[in-house]
């Protein structure tokens, strides 16, 4: 029952988000999603039930448990979905885009937590929080609600407490940086004449919704009988096989020794991607993969975005966080400023021309998620002309890189290293990603100026 009920208000939200997104001048303007404005309201609502002691039906805590599992659903979503390849020139210059912009995001991801810890460790004595919990600000900015969850129950598990809420509250800040930033910034590109692919943003665009008559596509084909099943209903089923393998898989992970078996084990979404591969390869093999119908798999994935969002947001508890509020903020406002400028100084020196897309593509990814990087890039580029969009989703895959960095800080909150060698181990990999930047050519002359006039 408290699932469902926190699943209805979630539902509830979303929609007086729609509302809000269609008759505020304000939202239309900045594009500001459903989801986030939803979120906003649902945060306000259930802590405003909270503080005056009325019983919601659900609380925070099931709104933290639904977004880390949202997110195992929604990488196992992702995986599960085919990829078209480019070849030739369009296949170099998105790889060139997908390495340049994944060794920044790996870049800021040893950048923030070093710069938030240091922060914390002077704000210490005066705000009585522990430096370690600024740790946990680029699972937060960099990756989003799901992770913020997961990593932060992590945490949680070596004794840290309130750390999902804490990492879910940088991630909310940084949806919020992603647009207050982001946007101005697209606006002033189309100004100044640097956004070449711009077309207009059409009246459904910015209401956030199609009315009939400009309801004109199919959203997907059938790939089995709705006699027997519904086209739906077997790709949920396959959604809840890939869970299952992954909870196999995270209880053959607790065999390893020591703080590597406990953390492999409860990264569910990188068990639920491994266990969403088997099972694709296994449909390639039995020659019945064409059953997976892309679009819906897109839908779907899009649909655990939105409420991993909303729940994201809804999952803040004013009573946990207020004591930490100002240095969670003056946290959270350094972050955003390194981001920005990291992102807009090495975003414009990549070499394409499309290093202008690329960059608020990248700055909306480091303080939100692939899909808020890509709501960005699409008021400069709305029919997607550029690659940047694959891009960002190709770069996934230099994102690997950045798995030292979660060894070494899970290393410190388990007690294997100490402060020291954590420092050193963060300040040493944020100098390899500057190296690598270097030596794959991402880092070079720049290629557009925000000061170029029409």
């Amino acid at each position: 029952m408290d699932f469902m009920t926190a699943f209805g208000l979630a539902s509830i939200m979303l929609c007086i988000g729609m509302v809000l997104r269609a008759k505020i001048v304000f939202f239309k303007r900045l594009l500001v999603p459903a989801s986030v404005i939803g979120g906003m309201t649902g945060m306000l609502f259930i802590n405003l039930l909270q503080s005056i002691s009325i019983n919601a039906g659900t609380d925070t805590e099931m709104y933290t448990l639904i977004v880390n599992n949202l997110f195992t659903v929604s990488f196992i979503s992702i995986t599960l979905t085919s990829t078209t390849r480019k070849t030739g020139d369009a296949a170099k210059s998105v790889m060139k885009g997908a390495v340049a912009m994944g060794l920044i995001w790996c870049l800021l991801y040893a950048v923030t937590p070093l710069a938030a810890f240091s922060l914390l460790y002077c704000l210490e004595k005066s705000c009585d929080m522990n430096p370690v919990y600024g740790l946990l600000i680029q699972f937060g900015f960099c990756q989003g609600p799901g992770q913020a969850a997961t990593y932060g129950a992590i945490f949680e598990q070596y004794g840290w407490e309130n750390s999902a809420v804490v990492a879910i509250t940088f991630s909310v800040i940084g949806f919020l940086a992603a647009f207050l930033a982001g946007i101005p910034a697209a606006k002033w590109g189309i100004k100044i004449g640097i956004a070449k692919n711009r077309g207009q943003l059409d009246d459904a665009t910015m209401r956030g919704y199609l009315r009939k008559n400009e309801q004109t596509e199919r959203m997907v084909k059938d790939t089995t009988c709705s006699s027997n099943i519904e086209t739906l209903t077997f790709h949920f089923a396959l959604l809840g096989i890939c869970y299952i393998l992954a909870v196999i898989i995270s209880g053959f992970f607790k065999i390893l020794p020591g703080f590597l078996g406990e953390t492999m084990s409860a990264m569910m979404f990188m068990n639920g991607m491994y266990a969403a591969y088997l099972v694709k390869w296994i449909l390639k093999k039995l020659k019945i993969d064409f059953l997976i119908e892309n679009t819906l798999q897109n839908k779907i994935t899009g649909w655990t975005s939105d409420y991993l969002v909303v729940c994201a947001f809804m999952a803040i508890s004013f009573q946990v966080i207020q004591k930490w509020l100002i240095p969670i903020v003056a946290v959270s406002l350094v972050t955003t400023v390194i981001t920005l400028i990291v992102c807009f100084y090495l975003g414009q020196r990549i070499g394409g021309t499309n290093d202008y897309e690329r960059t608020l593509g990248l700055y909306g990814t480091c303080t939100g998620t692939v899909p808020s990087g890509i709501a960005l890039v699409r008021i400069v580029d709305p029919d997607f002309k550029t690659s940047t969009a694959v891009e960002l989703g190709a770069m996934n895959l230099v994102m690997i890189a950045s798995s030292p960095v979660y060894m070494i800080i899970l290393a410190l909150v388990s007690d294997t290293w100490g402060i020291g060698m954590t420092i050193a181990g963060l300040a040493g990999c944020t100098l390899f990603y500057l190296i690598g930047l270097k030596l794959t050519k991402s880092w070079g002359k720049k290629t557009y100026s925000w000061k170029t006039e029409r």
